[in-house]
């Protein structure tokens, strides 16, 4: 099954036919919202559900990953693609341009919850390639087909938010880090998919330059995020429409549904109730 995370300024999924409505509880709280379950095009089933919630009410700090993954998990979800806002550091990814990452650079300092592991599970799965290569690659081709030009092997450096970021924090990201991207919610939401054993990737506007551009006009502001981001917002539900039309879901085709095969190192034997419960789950 797919899921769609919408970010800022999708709360819903033009083209789903919704037949439920699910309030999912979970280990780790309440998700960001209910659960839109139904169908895509007449026979894809899909769920849809808001990052920010049904109102924008949670900022990128406050949302809670460990609950949507889980949930989501639980629904039967197996291939999950976000959508974000993103500022660019690059002169050629231009605002308005949809990128899709496949490499990520945590620069949160906050205290996120990032992982499922801990507490007497231990695991460490491995996040060299973070994203799915197949699916980015179905993602490409249909904006292909479409004749909308997607810029993929991007790096997305994730910050805490919720303010927008000093110019030498982006001269920073787009020089030793060597990011293409800046946002606030793909970690670590990309890393408990791995965990997760789900495959996943992000459709990424770019609304802005962030502000490392000479030109003031030119930096970030939440006016300016809040315009491009819905003038852009068209074109990205384009492309997912494509994708949704045409997915074929070749079953297995990558390893992000193995992730979990040489990654947990605890006995399950040692585990709580609890502890094997999640495991359980994680690994189907």
């Amino acid at each position: 099954m797919i899921g769609i995370i919408g970010g800022s300024g999708i709360y819903d999924l033009p083209g789903l036919d919704v037949t439920d409505e699910s309030v999912v509880e979970t280990p780790f709280g309440a998700p960001s919202a209910t659960f839109r379950i139904g169908t895509y095009g007449g026979d894809k089933p899909v769920v849809f559900l808001a990052r920010h919630g049904k109102s924008h009410e949670y900022l990128p700090h406050e949302v809670n990953y460990r609950a949507n993954i889980w949930a989501l998990k639980k629904l039967g979800v197996t291939r999950l693609i976000g959508i974000s806002a993103v500022g660019s550091l690059r002169h050629e990814l231009k605002p308005g341009d949809l990128c899709i990452a496949d490499q990520y650079f945590d620069f949160v300092k906050g205290q996120r919850e990032k992982s499922f592991f801990g507490g007497g599970l231990a695991a460490h799965v491995s996040t060299a390639e973070p994203t799915c290569p197949a699916l980015t690659q179905a993602l490409s081709i249909a904006g292909t087909d479409m004749g909308i030009e997607v810029h993929t092997g991007v790096t997305y450096a994730c910050v805490d938010g919720p303010r927008l970021g000093t110019r030498a924090e982006s001269f920073f990201l787009r020089g030793a880090a060597g990011c293409d991207l800046v946002g606030m919610t793909n970690v670590p939401e990309a890393f408990l998919a791995r965990e997760a054993q789900i495959c996943y990737a992000t459709i990424s506007v770019i609304t802005d330059y962030d502000c490392w551009l000479d030109d003031p006009e030119q930096h970030v502001s939440v006016e300016q995020v809040i315009s491009r981001f819905g003038e852009s917002l068209e074109l990205a539900k384009q492309l997912l429409g494509g994708f949704l039309k045409n997915e074929q879901n070749p079953a297995d085709s990558c390893g992000c549904r193995q992730s979990l095969q040489s990654a947990v190192l605890t006995p399950e034997s040692a585990l709580s109730v609890d502890k094997k419960a999640l495991l359980d789950l994680l690994k189907i």
